[in-house]
């Protein structure tokens, strides 16, 4: 297939990718035929997959907005995929048009992307790094220079943490994260939840997406434990759609999120 403009030359056309496929879901342009064929055929057995993309892309983008409201001029997301559609920097610099933005991801593809996207944007910085070690994170000179820990920093980390299995402990990622912000800053968060009952075609879905994924569910005690030490702010632990919507929603498929304030 031809390449596109925006596909940096080092990324594999014919290989599916999660970032790009996530893409997709939200409606994005950066995606391939391969990405669409695996989106879709995942979506014909979960079609709330795609309404679940959506509520956690609208977290973010509220959360941003509320945070930049709140006077955040520093943002950290990590595992950020591919900045498209609601991307941060974009929902930042509507309310606050100084604010730096700090991209890291694991995927070699969703950085070459996002590398190719914010080309030419000085408030914002790519680093391909993983989120297992926040310690190579938080000492990176690209992080560093873009973002002073001396002051307030956000630290959105949005439908990641169901991609870290407990043996990496993704409760200390977070408490490391926290210990090395001041105070006055954020962490938001979003997970997957643990589904009661589950019906033969979720299953499908789990047995589809986990296949390129392993996903860790979590109940809502457990994602709990990711704010220990944090203050929630309002509305608390909710459904991603629901966390200072707009307006009256359903829930999507379960899952919770909150923004939680280090005092």
């Amino acid at each position: 297939m031809d390449r596109p403009a925006w596909a940096p030359p080092e990324v594999d056309l014919e290989r599916p990718s999660t970032a790009r496929i996530y893409d997709y879901m939200l409606g994005g342009l950066h995606n391939f035929a391969i990405d669409r064929q695996m989106a879709e055929q995942v979506l014909a057995v979960g079609p709330q997959i795609r309404l679940a993309a959506h509520a956690n892309r609208g977290f973010l983008r509220r959360a941003v907005e509320y945070l930049a409201g709140a006077g955040i001029r520093q943002f950290l997301d990590l595992g950020s995929g591919i900045p498209t559609v609601g991307n941060v920097h974009e929902a930042a610099h509507h309310v606050a048009p100084d604010a730096k933005v700090v991209y890291v991801d694991a995927d070699p593809v969703a950085v070459a992307h996002s590398v190719a996207i914010v080309e030419g944007d000085e408030r914002v910085t790519v680093v391909q790094a993983d989120i297992r070690d926040p310690d190579a994170i938080l000492k990176d000179p690209r992080v560093t220079a873009a973002l002073d820990f001396t002051q307030p920093v956000a630290v959105l980390i949005v439908a990641v943490l169901h991609f870290v299995p407990d043996a990496d402990n993704p409760a200390g990622i977070v408490a490391r994260l926290r210990d090395a912000i001041v105070p006055g800053s954020y962490i938001g968060i979003s997970q997957v939840a643990t589904i009661p009952n589950v019906t033969p075609e979720q299953q499908e879905v789990a047995n589809r997406y986990t296949q390129a994924n392993a996903v860790a569910l979590r109940d809502r005690e457990q994602i709990a434990t990711f704010f220990d030490g944090l203050e929630l702010v309002e509305p608390g632990l909710v459904d991603p759609a629901k966390w200072r919507a707009d307006d009256d929603v359903t829930e999507m498929v379960p899952s919770f999120a909150g923004v939680g304030r280090k005092p």
